[in-house]
């Protein structure tokens, strides 16, 4: 069951975690310099209580993370969570979610790169629409508003259009197409493919970005090549790829017809919208969108992504 959660409103209280790497160092700052854009903007912003914790010396104990979740949506007065920032391991806390609290108290959380494993794998166990979106430090550390700008069209607009008409697509393989969106980065979404905590990927639309300073472009062919060989790219409807910036470069396009070859019949779109980027658009990761390969603005939403 798809559960759309409630959409922002001016004086609402956003809760901030951070379930990936630790916020320490200058992150400080430039998380507290997010807080102020965001309480300027006219909402209350209310910290995790182990949000600045560094137990582990590479982050918080995987438990501190999922108790700084739970509490939140357990939290009436919390609106939305918005994860603070990326890392490596936010999966180390995939058991220790409350699924059926998450499911009782939907709301907003948005969050990308790391995140995307957080995001997938509560859409997948509660039905709950979740967003694929800038972090909340990225706030203040993104060298323009459009993110920020892009979040709010969603989450308090509740605008279904993606990015701004100005944003380009190229097609890589032509055609149209209707699916549920899901995906993010690739290095994590490749481990979702697999084992108990894995999401299905059966008529979805799959939506795909990667960072270049960690995966260079042979890796990138690991990652896809390892989804071919699990039968991803024959169930799903439909591909998005979105920013990789390589010195060689190498285009992510490019990396994805060399491994996965012309062999499947589902449309291939290209945008630099979303991803490792300045500019981010919001991606509702559950909600069914359709591709057009004729059409200048080549993905469009189908379903209203808040309430």
């Amino acid at each position: 069951m798809m559960i759309i959660p409630n959409k922002l409103v001016k004086g609402d209280t956003i809760g901030v975690t951070a379930p990936s790497g630790p916020i320490i160092g200058n992150k400080v700052f430039e998380l507290l310099r997010a807080k102020q854009i965001v309480e300027n903007t006219g909402f209350k912003v209310e910290f995790s209580k182990n949000i600045f914790s560094n137990t582990n010396g590479y982050s918080s104990s995987a438990k501190e993370k999922a108790q700084d979740i739970n509490e939140m949506f357990m939290n009436k007065d919390i609106k939305m969570i918005w994860f603070a920032k990326g890392g490596n391991n936010s999966n180390t806390i995939f058991e220790y979610l409350d699924y059926e609290l998450i499911k009782n108290n939907p709301k907003i959380i948005c969050g990308y790169s790391d995140i995307t494993s957080i995001a997938n794998i509560i859409h997948e166990k509660t039905g709950l629409i979740t967003f694929s979106g800038t972090n909340f430090k990225t706030i203040a550390t993104d060298e323009t508003d459009y993110s920020y700008k892009e979040a709010l069209k969603r989450f308090v607009d509740a605008s279904t259009e993606l990015g701004r008409k100005e944003d380009k697509y190229i097609t890589i393989k032509e055609g149209t197409a209707q699916g549920r969106l899901i995906g993010g980065n690739l290095n994590l979404f490749h481990d979702l493919i697999l084992g108990e905590y894995k999401v299905n990927v059966k008529d979805k639309i799959l939506f795909l970005e990667e960072l270049s300073l960690e995966s260079e472009p042979a890796m990138v062919s690991h990652y896809l090549a390892h989804m071919k060989q699990n039968n991803v790219f024959n169930q799903i409807k439909g591909l998005w790829i979105g920013n990789y910036e390589d010195e060689s470069k190498i285009s992510l396009e490019q990396i994805v017809l060399d491994t996965i070859g012309d062999e499947y019949n589902f449309p291939i779109i290209k945008s630099n919208n979303f991803g490792h980027c300045d500019k981010k658009t919001v991606i509702p990761i559950g909600i069914m969108a359709k591709i057009d390969t004729n059409e200048t603005r080549k993905i469009t939403l189908l379903e209203n992504c808040v309430k």
